[in-house]
């Protein structure tokens, strides 16, 4: 399927689920257009929320970086740690591996974060930090009876300089450890699901550059699929499963073919 030849003409979606890396960004670098391409979207009366796996931030912090980006976000976002907020409970002891995002969503849950290796759960996210006595520690909980909870199954994502382990890197490794099947909160996963559905409704347009990620969440969702190629997925990489509905370059060229006309 090449992008030349594909056409919104027959579906206008009214509501957007944008993911971040590799939508809006790569890396610390914007992707050209993206935040001019948000506002005509919006002009054009769509609803527009972001999605992300990533973990690493407060939603306040993403807003931050949305609003650097000039793009006004408040409110509209919802990262995999958000999700994972949705699978603790409260006044439960938490061992988290990953940064202050799961931090913020243990503690609205009313949970306690904890050092300890008698806990709960365990979160387990993308953490720069992560190493072998961390990997021990979390290993030690979930043998001991803690649940597993990954934030995302990610085992990549893209930075300016290429490729970069996700937090499903690490999960794999405390999971192999323990021998334990993690529950997943992030896109394409149940929690993030419902977290969506409760802003969009039942019908729009999912726009992300993994299918393993996005293309699932979309069909969890009963959305359609747009694919960009301006983050993990390369031209190179098609055709992709499960396959898109449409396909663009980056989310200008996805945007411009729907007819909305550019702002000024």
């Amino acid at each position: 399927m090449s992008s030349s030849a594909l056409s919104f003409g027959h579906f206008m979606p009214s509501g957007w689920v944008l993911d971040l890396d590799g939508v809006v960004w790569v890396g610390q670098t914007p992707v050209p257009g993206a935040a001019e391409a948000v506002e005509r979207l919006r002009r054009s009366g769509a609803s527009v929320v972001f999605v992300t796996n990533l973990s690493a931030l407060t939603v306040a912090e993403q807003e931050a970086r949305l609003a650097g980006c000039g793009i006004d976000a408040a409110g509209l976002v919802v990262t995999s740690a958000t999700a994972a907020g949705r699978l603790i409970h409260p006044g439960e002891r938490v061992l988290v591996v990953g940064g202050s995002g799961i931090v913020e969503a243990v503690e609205l849950a009313g949970a306690e974060v904890c050092s300890s290796e008698a806990v709960d759960a365990v979160i387990v996210g993308i953490d720069p930090g992560f190493d072998y006595n961390a990997l021990g520690r979390a290993m030690r909980a979930v043998r001991g009876g803690a649940r597993l909870i990954g934030t995302n199954h990610d085992p990549s994502y893209p930075t300016e300089a290429g490729l970069e382990p996700g937090g499903g890197a690490l999960l794999a490794a405390v999971a192999a450890a323990a021998e334990a099947v993690p529950t997943m909160a992030g896109k394409p996963n149940q929690p993030v699901v419902e977290c969506v559905r409760d802003r969009m409704g039942d019908t729009g347009v999912v726009v992300g550059d993994r299918p393993d990620s996005d293309g699932r969440f979309a069909q969890a969702l009963g959305y359609e699929f747009a694919l960009v190629l301006s983050g993990v997925t390369s031209a190179d990489d098609l055709p992709v499963s499960p396959e898109p509905q449409y396909q663009a370059r980056d989310l200008v060229e996805l945007v411009d073919r729907m007819g909305i006309q550019p702002l000024g």
